[in-house]
Order: C-alpha cells, then structure tokens, then sequence
C-alpha cells in the first residue's frame, strides 16, 4: 500500500467536490484502486441556515461509504474539517444562497473534506472553496 499525505487526500477532496456527477463514479472508481476512499454529496441553500445540514451530510456520507466507523473520534474529524471548510468559505457566503458539492477523501489517517460552492447573487455568481483536514486513527 502507498503512503499517502495529507497533500494527496487534500487533493482528492478538491477532485470530488469539483467533479460532476457524471464523473464522480469514475473518480470514486480510480480512488479505490489507489486504495483511497472517497465520496461526494451535493449541497445547497442559504449558507447560514444549512451549516448543521451541510455537516450533517458530511457524516452521513462519510458513514455510508466507509470513510469512517461509527464513533465519536471518526465523527469528530469529519465534522471538525467540514466546519474549518465553512470557516473559509462564511465570509462570502454569509447570508446568500448557494449551491455546490461536498468532496470527502481519506487514506490510512488522512481525512480531508472540500467544499465547493457556487453563491448565487441574481445573475452573478461568485466561486469559493475550502478545505479542512483532520488526522484520525486507520481503520
């Protein structure tokens, strides 16, 4: 098995959640024969008002898929780096409607989470993405 640093897991967070979801099985796929897991979900609405369900989709997700077993410490990790994620992007979101995806990737202790969104103000739009990562025990 490869060793991968957080750098690797980082960017494959940034893949998934830039990536369409035509494409996001194929990423998933390729990930896996890297021994790398990852997920993606969709997200959207008012930033304020959906930050619990925006972490909330985070876990589910990542529950779902593997990425993490159901306990505290693995919940924490991806709950503490999608809020570092919505730290980076509040300030340009911060009351606006958005839409975008979630990217989540871990290998061995790597765990990173991105958030990519789209901020609706009438027709122009602005872009914003962040990032958070979190070392947790290997499964």
């Amino acid at each position: 098995m490869r060793e991968y640093n957080s750098l690797d897991i980082a960017k494959a967070s940034v893949k998934m959640a830039i990536s369409s979801r035509s494409e996001e099985g194929n990423l998933i796929k390729d990930f896996n024969k890297e021994e790398i897991l990852a997920v993606a979900v969709d997200i959207g609405g008012n930033i304020t008002s959906s930050i619990p369900k925006i972490i909330e989709r985070a876990l589910v997700a990542s529950k779902r898929t593997g990425i993490i077993k159901d306990c505290h410490v693995h919940e924490g990790a991806v709950a503490g780096a999608t809020r570092e994620a919505i730290i980076q992007i509040s300030s340009k979101a911060n009351g606006l409607n958005v839409g975008g995806k979630i990217g989540i990737a871990r290998s061995g202790e790597h765990l990173s989470v991105c958030i990519f969104l789209s901020i609706g103000l009438l027709h122009l739009n602005e872009v914003v993405i962040g990032l958070g990562h979190r070392s947790i025990p290997s499964l």
